[in-house]
């Protein structure tokens, strides 16, 4: 899968330089201001600027460390078990990085809290994260939970239009009973424990949630504590849809 974007815009015009080491997979583009806005990073030996643009053989280093360009996106699909945060702090013991333990620098793409599992994708591509995790384009997740009580059409129908959350009401959103005290739901923003914190405002407690979807990409029957790399087909599908959202 190699990454066209920044092939493309590798050429003597160059690339931002915010964006090149958000594409690295060194950091986000939001840390990759502050890093040269506090002159930590140098191109050929010289201090940058905002705006600046890296050219094909410039050398750019933050502090020590060479940033080499991606030449070959990663993306994979990981089943995160219960227990596992998705942050990339080395010295929180239930880090995500560590757990994985892929061979390259990667981040995951949002979030899941630790005490949910299923599906999070994660990267070495900066720009991605960036374009997935804009709430504004109403990416979908789909999510299988259960509760500590038998579920009720007003339940049912309240979820599905909305529910008063921290300091906002929930967009409208698909939902479906699929038993007793389970549904499957299906939403288009992406707010702190946001089915946990629906379901409590309706006087029901989560006991079980599982992410089985992200945009076009399935859970399917990966293992848990498993991970595969992103089919071809799947990036491509992907890529189509974060550009019709970008031109909606």
């Amino acid at each position: 899968m190699n990454k066209s974007k920044v092939r493309e815009q590798n050429t003597d015009e160059g690339i931002r330089l915010n964006k090149y080491l958000s594409d690295a997979g060194f950091c986000s583009r939001r840390e990759a201001d502050r890093l040269i806005e506090a002159g930590r990073v140098t191109i050929n030996g010289r201090p940058t600027q905002m705006g600046q643009k890296v050219l094909p053989g410039d050398v750019v280093k933050c502090g020590r460390e060479t940033i080499e360009s991606n030449e070959k996106m990663v993306l994979l699909a990981f089943n995160k078990p219960e227990g596992i945060e998705c942050t990339t702090d080395r010295g929180n013991p239930d880090n995500i990085i560590d757990y994985i333990h892929y061979p390259e620098r990667i981040y995951p793409i949002g979030r899941l809290d630790k005490n949910s599992c299923g599906l999070i994708l994660l990267t070495n591509t900066g720009s991605l994260v960036n374009d997935i995790n804009r709430a504004a384009n109403h990416h979908e997740k789909e999510y299988i939970v259960r509760v500590d009580k038998p579920i009720t059409k007003d339940f049912l129908e309240k979820m599905a239009n909305g529910v008063p959350i921290l300091d906002t009401v929930t967009r409208k959103c698909r939902i479906n009973a699929t038993g007793k005290c389970t549904f499957n739901i299906i939403l288009t923003q992406g707010l702190n424990r946001q089915i946990r914190r629906m379901c409590e405002a309706l006087g029901y407690k989560v006991v079980f949630l599982k992410r089985v979807r992200i945009m076009n990409i399935n859970l399917g029957n990966l293992p848990e504590g498993h991970y595969r790399n992103v089919t071809e087909a799947e990036v491509n599908k992907l890529m189509k849809d974060l550009k019709n959202a970008e031109n909606k």
